[in-house]
């Protein structure tokens, strides 16, 4: 499978961390917290600005987890579409040239699924194969990407999309002064990107495009850890969408991530030496400093990552792929050169997918 193009879709409310800060212990929030312990929880998520859903006096104005989901429909639609087109038109596609479409969200509830509705929107064909990702969480951008490469091994001559949408705000519990609703509020924004890919067969058809590289996808591998099924997700209930977030996720990353690296690159006959560039999940300082200690990289290998959660937060299945795009943008990979994609997610779970860069200009 050859990725042709990735695009990342902002909606258009952009604060910084200190107004999102102020706005969330003065009216977002309908309990009594300590400003500091706030502010200082903020400071270390490594975010200085976000884009969010809504205008940021809109939140406290919520008033149940009905208007809340149904704010996520409605903007969800509307970014995931915007990503979609722009992804296709990149590489002189359109949506009736969409042979499967895969959408990803963990922070909202949509019946029919947003692929269904950004189908209907964008004039994709009555035939699209449609295959909605729901509770993956962070982990769905790579592993959405995995999919897409499974479903193009045996359809060589597809045209396949992934839509990831996370509106993580809508989220917002209002009641709640725990110390995971507190960093959850100082470190997730909201986004969507789209990743159109196409079989091997399709690929050799598809004339040159101006524009950033085109990796090829060559192995994935999904990895579920046992006992940690309460790391991180959401606890539903009748205000929605909880967060569950243990503060031991980056001692399981660092536990177990490396060896996966190591024993999945030696699977595909590589080694780390052979890996030139990589594109990590934004998970937060703690999560990124976690994974450069047990992958053995300095912050210079993930600093594309870094500079996304400064720049935008974590978008939860969004983020690693608002990574890729800036990679292949902003540092185009050597040709010819091998790079991993990793990210993590509630399960407790990991996804690798080995990319290789093209061997020059298509």
């Amino acid at each position: 499978m050859r990725i042709l193009s990735v695009r990342g879709a902002l909606p258009e409310h952009r604060y910084s961390q200190a107004e999102i800060t102020h706005a969330f212990t003065h009216t977002m929030l309908r309990v009594a917290v300590d400003e500091r312990v706030v502010q200082r929880l903020h400071r270390n998520a490594g975010v200085e600005s976000r884009h969010l859903a809504l205008p940021l006096e809109k939140y406290g104005e919520l008033a149940d987890f009905t208007e809340s989901n149904d704010a996520f429909i409605d903007a969800g639609v509307e970014l995931g579409a915007r990503a979609v087109t722009d992804a296709l038109k990149a590489v002189g596609l359109t949506p009736q040239d969409v042979d499967l479409i895969i959408s990803a969200t963990v922070t909202g509830l949509a019946v029919p699924s947003l692929d269904a509705r950004v189908a209907s929107l964008t004039g994709m064909r009555p035939d699209v194969i449609r295959m909605p990702l729901v509770g993956l969480g962070c982990v769905a951008g790579a592993a959405g990407v995995a999919r897409l490469h499974d479903h193009l091994a045996g359809h060589r001559d597809s045209v396949a999309v992934l839509m990831a949408v996370e509106l993580c705000s809508l989220t917002l519990q209002r009641d709640d002064p725990s110390v995971p609703n507190l960093v959850a509020s100082g470190l997730f924004g909201d986004g969507a990107a789209a990743v159109v890919a196409v079989g091997a067969d399709r690929a050799e058809q598809i004339d040159e495009v101006p524009g950033a590289p085109q990796p090829e996808v060559l192995r994935c591998r999904s990895r579920l850890y046992p006992d940690s099924e309460r790391m991180m997700g959401w606890d539903v209930g009748t205000t929605g969408l909880k967060i569950v977030l243990d503060s031991d996720v980056p001692a399981i990353v660092n536990q177990y991530v490396g060896e996966d690296v190591r024993t999945f690159l030696r699977d595909c006959g590589l080694t780390q030496d052979d890996i030139e560039w990589y594109v990590a999940h934004p998970g937060g300082p703690k999560v990124l400093e976690a994974m450069q200690e047990t992958l053995g990289v300095d912050r210079e290998a993930l600093q594309v990552t870094w500079d996304s959660l400064a720049r935008i937060g974590n978008l939860s299945s969004a983020s690693v792929l608002h990574v890729l795009a800036d990679t292949l943008a902003e540092r185009p990979p050597t040709p010819g050169s091998y790079g991993l994609m990793l990210a993590m997610g509630p399960g407790f779970c990991s996804e690798l997918v080995l990319l290789r860069a093209p061997e020059s200009a298509r």
